[in-house]
Order: structure tokens, then C-alpha cells, then sequence
């Protein structure tokens, strides 16, 4: 994926990556002898550049609203059990991965920006595109609007690179087993969990209403968790982001599936810590991982 060639940028980015803290955006792990199945947590990164605080009129704690916390470490132990993992280190609040590269707000910049071929989205007029204007609690970052030079570099060093490494991974695993999917981890604020169909939910699984993975693939996942204990619905609120709907093409041998899960199972929403049951949440989602991946294992012998 070229962003810079896909937006037309009106400077160059940077050779260098312009913020230290960064040097290394995201991280991929993949067992030895790995399955096909990759967990990706693209909205738990907490490495805030120290140039990006300077540039927002929040403090790192207002900035956390966005984050997805400590998501990527509930399903840490997926590559324990075969799974390859994938991590994002940059704050969502920076730039979101989980957006097309060309989802752009023009008057979020000073200077030139060119206008996005397709038409405004939903979540860009609300503030949510690439380069968010706001954080989820609806408060902006920025005193004003930012440079587009800015938007090119996040996009650059950040978003190119970790959709490069995320489609590289299921295209090997596709080409190695004949199939590849992706598991796509974020978390949702219960207040939000609360208003799913039929009261308050523990999980949210998005599958596109049927389209970026078999619906045996979900009925598993559900089945598992429900065995668990867990309240699970489908679809509504999240029927899966960007990368669920790009990645996910059931009929080309590529699978997505998103999971939601409810942030007062293991965390204070208040001060994004975590809470008590975070240790049987990862445990449990260890058991998931392992579901998954023996679920995917007896369709695809070596």
C-alpha cells in the first residue's frame, strides 16, 4: 500500500521516523510452526510521542480515552498456542489503523489536503477518521487544525508499515496452508456493551452480518465463549471496522472476524487501569486462543 501515491501529498514524507518513541510501531510475533491464524490488537498502543503531547490540549490520560487498553495483553498468549500476533504501539489517538488510508478530514488541516475520492464517512464527519479529531469521549485533540505534512507522516511510518506486515502475514499463511485468518481484538466501553440487543454484553463478534468469514468460524467462537459464561452478541453494535471488511474474503481463502470485548470485564474505565478480573479474562482468552487455533488446525493438516 503506497499512501503517499494514494493521497497526493503535498510534501515528501520524512526517510527517518520522526518520533523516537516509535522506532519500532508495531510488533509481530509468529511462533515456529505457526498456524494460520494471526491476533491483531491495533488500538492498544501506549507509546506517546512526546512531540504528539505537545501538539494536543489533553493530557495523556484524556488522550487514553481512545485506547483499546491492555487488549493486546489478553490475547498475548495466542502465539502460545500457535497463533502469530500482532501488535500496535502508536496510540490510537494519533492515527487509527482500523480506517482506510484515504478516510481524511480536509478541514482538519491548515495548509493543502486533497480531497478524498470517496465521500465523506460517517466516522470521519464524527471526528473518528485516520487521523482523529477527536478522542472517543468526543473532546478534540488539537487546539486547531494541524499540518498535512503531519497527517503524511503518521500515514508513512505508522499506518503504511503495519498494514504491510498484517497483509505479508496472511498472505504466507494463505499461500502455505490455503487459507488465512485474521482475529481482529478491541474492547468496547460498557456503556456502550450496555445498549447491545437484549441488555448489556460481555462480547460483540463482528463478521460483516455473514461476509468476512464462514458463519461456522462464528458459531465457534461464540459457542466457545458462551461455554465460558459470557454473554455474546453478534453484529450490532460492531459488525466489524476496516481491516475485518478488507481482510475478510471468505471466498478467496481469507477470513476476518472482529471481537469486542466489554472493558468493565477486566478494567477502570476511569483511570485505565487494570482491575481484578483481568487475570481470568486473559486466561480465558488463552482458551479461546487455543479454540481457535485447534478449530483452524482440523481444517488445515499439514
Amino acid at each position: 500500500m503506497n499512501v503517499w501515491s494514494t493521497l497526493d501529498a503535498a510534501s515528501m514524507p520524512s526517510r527517518t521516523m520522526p518520533w523516537p518513541e516509535l522506532e519500532t510501531p508495531f510488533t509481530m510475533v509468529e511462533p515456529a510452526g505457526s498456524l494460520p491464524v494471526l491476533f491483531a490488537a491495533p488500538h492498544s498502543g501506549r507509546r506517546y510521542p512526546k512531540s504528539f503531547q505537545r501538539s494536543s490540549v489533553l493530557d495523556t490520560q484524556a488522550l487514553r480515552a481512545s485506547e483499546d487498553a491492555w487488549v493486546d495483553q489478553l490475547f498475548a498468549d495466542a502465539s502460545q498456542c500457535g497463533a502469530a500476533v500482532l501488535n500496535a504501539h502508536f496510540p490510537r489517538a494519533m492515527l487509527d489503523p482500523n480506517r482506510a488510508a484515504d478516510e481524511l478530514d480536509p478541514t482538519m488541516y491548515a495548509d493543502h489536503c486533497p480531497t478524498p475520492q470517496r465521500p465523506k464517512s460517517a466516522r470521519v464527519a464524527a471526528g473518528l477518521g485516520v487521523i482523529p479529531r477527536i478522542v472517543a469521549a468526543g473532546v478534540d485533540i488539537y487546539p486547531g487544525r494541524i499540518s498535512y505534512a503531519e497527517a503524511i507522516e503518521r500515514l508513512h511510518h505508522l499506518y503504511t508499515p503495519y498494514h504491510k506486515a498484517l497483509l505479508a502475514t496472511l498472505t504466507a499463511h494463505k499461500k502455505r496452508f490455503g487459507s488465512a485468518l485474521l482475529v481482529d481484538c478491541h474492547s468496547m466501553p460498557s456503556n456502550c456493551a450496555a445498549h447491545c440487543p437484549g441488555g448489556s454484553a460481555d462480547f460483540v463478534l463482528g463478521d460483516g452480518h455473514g461476509r468476512t468469514c464462514t458463519p461456522q468460524l462464528s458459531a465457534h467462537v461464540e459457542h466457545t465463549l458462551i461455554q465460558m459464561g459470557y454473554r455474546v452478541v453478534r453484529n450490532t453494535p460492531y459488525s466489524g471496522g476496516y481491516s475485518t471488511l478488507r481482510y475478510g474474503k471468505p471466498a478467496h481463502g481469507f477470513e476476518a472476524l472482529q471481537i469486542e470485548i466489554n472493558r468493565a470485564l477486566y478494567m477502570d474505565e476511569e483511570n485505565h487501569k487494570k482491575a481484578k478480573g483481568f487475570a481470568r479474562l486473559r486466561k480465558d482468552m488463552r482458551l479461546l486462543g487455543q479454540s481457535v487455533c485447534d478449530y483452524v488446525a482440523a481444517k488445515n493438516p499439514l
